[in-house]
């Protein structure tokens, strides 16, 4: 499975603010799909998530990697026990730092594939991968997946 990194803010050095698309690693092409979303189509909605995250939240992402991969594996999916993935975070959350620990590199895999198959239109598509994108960057600062749903059951019933 080709992985297709998007954010690499310690590792390639750019900004937090500034994410950084490495061409060397467009090496995949949806087989399945050949007239849907382009590598490019997702990185970009990937991109504009991340440049309306509000700055607070932007600048603790530090040494996230965030990529996007086809589909989760096997391994993947059974070490979160669920049968699909739209995203993925793999790190300790920032809540889980001490004072005398340097922070380890974080990683959040965006799934292409199931995300294109489940929103079928551009825009429907950009707001479910900047909700996954959301949803993981929520785990890195310590938000369980329970408190993700108790908030989106209380912005449906403020409507």
């Amino acid at each position: 499975m080709a992985t297709h990194v998007l954010w690499e803010h310690e590792i390639v050095g750019s900004s937090p603010t500034s994410p950084t698309i490495l061409g060397a690693h467009r090496t995949y092409r949806c087989p399945m799909l050949p007239d849907g979303p382009t590598d490019a189509d997702i990185e970009d909605m990937v991109v504009d998530a991340l440049d309306r995250l509000p700055s607070p939240f932007r600048e603790q992402l530090g040494s996230v990697a965030i990529v996007v991969e086809e589909e989760a594996t096997p391994a993947q999916l059974a070490a979160v026990r669920v049968h699909g993935l739209y995203g993925l975070y793999q790190g300790v959350p920032r809540t889980a730092y001490s004072a005398d620990s340097a922070p380890l590199p974080s990683k959040i895999t965006i799934f292409r594939g199931p995300l294109v198959r489940a929103n079928r239109g551009p825009e429907r598509l950009a707001a479910a991968v900047a909700e996954t994108v959301y949803h993981e960057i929520a785990h890195h600062l310590g938000i369980s997946d329970a408190r993700l749903h108790e908030l989106a059951q209380r912005r449906v019933s403020r409507g």
